[in-house]
Parts: C-alpha cells; structure tokens; sequence
C-alpha cells in the first residue's frame, strides 16, 4: 500500500475513500478515525489514505480530475446553497396578503 494523500478530519477521509471506491480503487484509511476523543485540529487530525500500488497511478488521476471539476465550478456552486439570497420574505409577504384578504370580509361581517 501507497500513501496518496492526507487530509484533516475522519469526514473528509470518508468523502476521499467513498470516491475511491465509487472509481473501483481500493483504499485504507489510518489516523485519526472515529476516536473517542474526535480531535479536529493540526497533525493529530490527520488520516492518510493509500492505496495499492498498482493502482496508485489510477487513483492520482481520479484526484486530479476531482480537484480539476471543482476549480472549474461555476462561482454559484462555490458558496452553496446558503450563500444563495433567499427568497422567503416574498412567500411571507404573499402570505400576509392572503391572510388580509381573507380575514377583511369576516371582520366586516363582525363590524356590521
């Protein structure tokens, strides 16, 4: 087994693996996984990945594409979902309208 890279933190070694497999390369993960004590900083959060040798080659490419993809990601998917301006205060507002114009006719009926 070769070491193809490190990353900080049991998820992200989880994502890396997930789409090593997803691509049919074997991986093994060592380092900080799923501790009891789930430290998330510096070198003590670190988790190397590796894989075999011969398939080393294979799994630098499917890195390579993947950093590749995100580096040309469209500036919307960047930030995510919660970056996105919203656009609740206009199902709030057309709420409140429909709300008035349904509550108006019982209050005059009250009113009279």
């Amino acid at each position: 087994m070769c070491r193809l890279t490190s990353v900080t933190g049991s998820f992200s070694a989880h994502l890396v693996a997930a789409h090593l497999y997803s691509e049919g390369i074997d991986a093994q993960l060592r380092g900080a996984l799923d501790g009891p004590y789930l430290l998330t900083m510096g070198d003590m959060a670190r988790v190397d990945v590796f894989v075999p040798e011969d398939q080393l080659d294979d799994a630098r490419l499917v890195m390579l594409a993947t950093a590749v993809d995100e580096a040309l990601a469209a500036p919307s998917d960047w930030a995510g979902p919660a970056a996105r301006p919203g656009r609740r205060w206009l199902l709030w507002v057309a709420l409140a309208l429909l709300m008035l114009l349904l509550v108006a006719p019982v209050l005059r009926l009250l009113a009279g």
